[in-house]
C-alpha cells in the first residue's frame, strides 16, 4: 500500500527556521533541505528539516500580518 502522507511542511506554508530564528515561506525541497524565502520576498535560503518549526494557523496569520504591516510602513 502506498503511503500518501506528506513528510514535511507544505508548499507555501510559513515556518520558523529555528537555527536563524527567521520566518520563511516554504518554496520546495532540494537534496533533503527545505528552500525558504522571506515572507515579503528577497533572497531565499536553505534549512535542514530538523531546524524547521511548523506554526499554528493563528501564528502563521500573525506573522503574515506583521510582514504586511512592515511593508506598508516602508511604502512597499
Amino acid at each position: 500500500m502506498a503511503n500518501n502522507q506528506q513528510t514535511g511542511p507544505r508548499f507555501g506554508a510559513v515556518v520558523r527556521d529555528t537555527k536563524t530564528d527567521c520566518f520563511g515561506v516554504v518554496m520546495g525541497t532540494i537534496g533533503g533541505c527545505i528552500q525558504l524565502r522571506p515572507i515579503s520576498g528577497g533572497l531565499s535560503w536553505e534549512a535542514e528539516p530538523d531546524d524547521i518549526e511548523a506554526l499554528s494557523l493563528r501564528k502563521e496569520l500573525t506573522v503574515r500580518l506583521a510582514a504586511l504591516n512592515a511593508d506598508s510602513r516602508r511604502g512597499v
